[in-house]
């Protein structure tokens, strides 16, 4: 909004000297123009900034300022990442990757929630499993690798156990907190319409809850994707973090930045598809985003 001195038509006359009157910006006079246009400046930053990163690094290395040993261009990149689509090594690779990750991520979330539902919920629930499971927590989870592939053997479950333990704690943590800090003044409301026990959860700790979750979910995602790709560099014969490492220790560059941005653009879509649905799920949060927009 801008701050003018203007004439006041609707008197005949002038405002009074000194008068500010306050005129209405271009989200005031047309909201719905306003969003579109800056949903648009958004997009084409969004886009925009990739292509353009892209483009310096592939004229760096044509003109010879980056080390084409290390530093491949992306065209040579991109080539190298048809060249395994059409064999079908990247499409395997990426399916046991993406396979290990949301098998892992589905244990890891129903895990996290349980927990955190039990010990939320529960004075003496939590304060016997709280400390034990920070302990635990504190724990690097590839650390835990070996003695799990003492435990189940070198098959698929003890790569997606681990991606599971990881998401655990993340859902664990962030809705336990949220159960611990939903406003008295919630529960009393509740408490005066007659909620109690399941009905109390279901009106007011169930929907204070689902933001948080989403937002560990999020997190928990993208925690997945650089746990499996570490698993897959030492204990794998396929996927993603395996193809990495193996085209790094036989020095091929391309397969390997093939590997890499195919790790970058995985975590981005499914750490927006989480966000998606979390927004599907969610109507009251995206009014109020677009309200305060």
């Amino acid at each position: 909004m801008s701050a003018v001195p203007v004439k006041d038509a609707s008197l005949g006359a002038s405002p009074a000297p000194g008068t500010i009157v306050v005129q209405p910006g271009e989200a005031e006079r047309d909201p719905g123009r306003f969003m579109k246009r800056r949903r648009r400046q958004e997009l084409v930053l969004s886009i925009a900034t990739p292509i353009l990163f892209v483009i310096a690094w592939e004229l760096a290395s044509r003109a010879g300022l980056m080390d084409k040993r290390f530093f491949p261009a992306p065209t040579n990149i991109f080539q190298s990442a048809v060249e395994m689509a059409q064999s079908g090594v990247l499409v395997k690779d990426l399916l046991a990757s993406l396979f290990r990750i949301l098998a892992g991520f589905a244990l890891g979330v129903a895990g996290g929630l349980a927990a955190a539902i039990a010990l939320g919920l529960s004075r003496l629930t939590r304060a016997a499993l709280e400390p034990f499971l920070s302990a635990i927590y504190t724990v690097p989870k590839l650390a835990l690798l070996p003695l799990l592939l003492l435990i189940f053997g070198l098959g698929e479950f003890p790569k997606m156990l681990l991606v599971a333990m990881t998401v655990f704690f993340y859902i664990w943590i962030s809705c336990m907190e949220a159960i611990l800090t939903v406003p008295e003044s919630y529960i009393e409301a509740a408490q005066s319409f007659g909620a109690r026990g399941w009905s109390m959860f279901r009106h007011v700790t169930w929907p204070f809850l689902l933001p948080q979750l989403f937002i560990a979910m999020r997190l928990a995602i993208g925690a997945a994707v650089l746990v499996i790709v570490g698993v897959e560099f030492v204990q794998a014969d396929e996927g993603v973090g395996y193809r990495i490492w193996h085209s790094w220790s036989l020095f091929q560059a391309n397969r390997m930045y093939v590997g890499i941005c195919t790790v970058a653009v995985l975590g981005f879509l499914l750490g927006y598809i989480v966000k998606w649905s979390g927004r599907l799920a969610l109507p009251w949060l995206r009014r109020a985003d677009s309200a305060k927009e």
